[in-house]
């Protein structure tokens, strides 16, 4: 008994002994390595196994931390694009990356074996502020991705298809990128792929083929013949050619006729055929105003052609053919608004009179031709520039005398200004509202004093409004010079009397005189000088029967003078 009793006693004290070596050695590792880094421990290449945790952060600093500012690389297609990590909200936690390694003393035995074990890489710790990462990612994925393009075609006036063919699009996996920069700051040199994927558009090219070959080919192959109440009329591919269009819609190219283009087609088609509705209007004849009366047309519903139209688009022959009716149009201005016009009598006229020159002749007579049977609605205002046009060949004029620079120069349309002369002066005096003229630059003893004009295209115009509650007829036209007598230009304006308009005028002030100029080039021509002044002219205007002055309007011109000029 006493022999086991010894016995127990001796293993229990052995035991003791033990647990005092390891208690011995669990300090001393406390101690001695706890404070370090796990053996073998590196963070992206950097090994710091078994430093103090400090000695860890330094070499981390000196050897990784520089790299936190490298830009990250992403590559398309062998496109790079960079991303800035400070702008992208990365940054590199030292301390914690040495902390998350183990760094630091410990009461766990198992990192004391680790320390003098190791052999672990420790992922860097990276803050990361999600917008801004997000962000970054976004600006480059804008420049990388697309839409698919679907097939589309359209056709000119004259037939010819303009193709739009199918493209992929491409799409940016946002999440997977960023999970992939996120594994490549710090750790990868080599740039990121940017993860994408195609996005395929709904119609392919073989299905743009087909619909080319079954419908867009055979649909402006040949007119359509439209059968009207009134007779059949061809519709030519031409009308209605631009309107048409083939466009995805639910996974198919879809035909489709614009009903607002087509619409204005099928108005100049009707034009043509002489089935549009005439408006009313006033025309003189035999020295007379008289209204011409209005006439209905016919109108075709845009949206119901379209419907008739489009099924018989991809046929041929004699199946070309549809049925549409049509509605009755009435015309904007009718014979009762052309009869409230008034337009009744002569309420001004004026004459000027020019020496004798074909060029005037023909400049001047173009220029009424084109301003005669004018008729300004209340409140209209009239254009020379927009009436008559340029001065042009095509239009009409030929070369004659201008004004340019204080002197007389050659130049299509000389004369004109006779024609807006005589026009300014017969709206004077028949109360339209003076917008816009421009006196000439130096006076002309043929003209009005103060009461001319003259015009240059584009920007040089006269303009007037009719303020008047009447419409008015403007009467324009020339009784051409001979050799032995003047040529006349005569404005008439024709509309009910509203105004009674006189003209006064003022003394001449603030003379100045002419100078002489030596003129050798191949242009010049020679000139009596002219002195220059300031006038003034009034309106005076009292109703029509009326001795009671309602206003007077004045007028100031300055006359610049005009040197003599002698050709050398």
């Amino acid at each position: 008994m006493s022999d086991t009793n010894t016995d127990r006693r001796g293993v229990l004290l052995a035991l003791a002994g033990v647990g005092v070596l390891l208690g011995a050695l669990y300090l001393a590792g406390y101690f001695l390595l706890g404070e370090r880094v796990p053996s073998g421990v590196e963070v992206a290449r950097v090994d710091i196994g078994g430093l103090t945790p400090q000695a860890a952060e330094d070499r981390l600093r000196r050897e990784l931390a520089p790299r936190a500012d490298d830009p990250l690389r992403v590559t398309y297609e062998a496109q790079t694009y960079q991303i800035d990590p400070a702008q992208a909200g990365l940054s590199f936690d030292v301390e914690a990356t040495v902390a998350e390694a183990g760094g630091g003393r410990t009461w766990d035995p198992r990192q004391m074996v680790q320390v003098l074990v190791g052999d672990d890489d420790v992922d860097p710790v990276i803050e990361v502020d999600d917008d801004a990462l997000q962000a970054a990612i976004e600006q480059v994925a804008a420049q990388v991705a697309s839409d698919p393009v679907e097939p589309a075609v359209t056709f000119t006036a004259k037939g010819e298809q303009e193709v739009v063919h199918p493209r992929d699009g491409v799409t940016i996996d946002l999440d997977g990128t960023r999970e992939a920069l996120l594994a490549a700051y710090l750790r990868e040199e080599t740039p990121v792929a940017l993860l994408s994927r195609r996005v395929r558009p709904q119609v392919d090219e073989a299905q743009l083929q087909s619909a080319l070959d079954a419908f867009a080919t055979p649909a402006v192959a040949a007119p359509v013949t439209l059968d009207l109440p009134e007779g059949a009329a061809k519709l030519p591919v031409s009308t209605y050619a631009p309107a048409l269009s083939l466009t995805v819609a639910d996974g198919e190219l879809t035909p489709r006729l614009d009903t607002g283009v087509l619409g204005q087609r099928l108005r100049e088609l009707i034009v043509r055929l002489g089935s549009s509705p005439r408006d009313a209007t006033v025309v003189l004849r035999k020295g007379q105003p008289v209204v011409v009366p209005d006439r209905p047309g016919v109108r075709l519903d845009a949206g119901k052609v379209a419907d008739a139209l489009l099924p018989v688009l991809a046929e041929t022959g004699p199946d070309r053919r549809v049925k549409v009716g049509v509605t009755t149009a009435q015309a904007d201005f009718t014979t009762e608004d052309a009869r409230a016009l008034k337009i009744r009598e002569p309420v001004s006229s004026f004459v000027t009179y020019y020496p004798d020159a074909d060029y005037r002749n023909i400049n001047q007579g173009r220029a009424a031709e084109l301003i005669n049977g004018t008729v300004l609605m209340p409140g209209d205002t009239f254009s020379f520039n927009d009436t008559v046009g340029e001065r042009t060949r095509a239009n009409g004029f030929v070369v004659g005398f201008v004004i340019s620079n204080g002197a007389f120069a050659e130049d299509l349309g000389g004369g004109v200004s006779q024609v807006v002369t005589t026009t300014f002066n017969a709206a004077f005096f028949a109360g339209l509202k003076d917008v816009a003229h421009t006196p000439h630059s130096f006076y002309i003893d043929r003209y009005p004093v103060g009461r001319e004009a003259t015009v240059a295209w584009p920007d040089i115009d006269l303009r007037f409004k009719n303020t008047t509650p009447y419409g008015v007829l403007i009467e324009a036209w020339v009784v051409p010079s001979t050799p032995s007598s003047s040529g006349e230009m005569h404005v008439r304006m024709w509309s009910t009397k509203y105004w009674d308009v006189r003209a006064g005028v003022s003394e001449r002030t603030n003379a100045t005189s002419p100078g002489v100029r030596y003129d050798s080039s191949a242009g010049c021509v020679s000139q009596v000088g002219v002195s220059g002044f300031d006038i003034d002219v009034y309106r005076f205007f009292r109703r029509a029967g009326s001795d009671q002055l309602v206003r007077r309007e004045t007028m100031h011109t300055t006359y610049l003078p005009a040197d003599t000029v002698n050709c050398t």
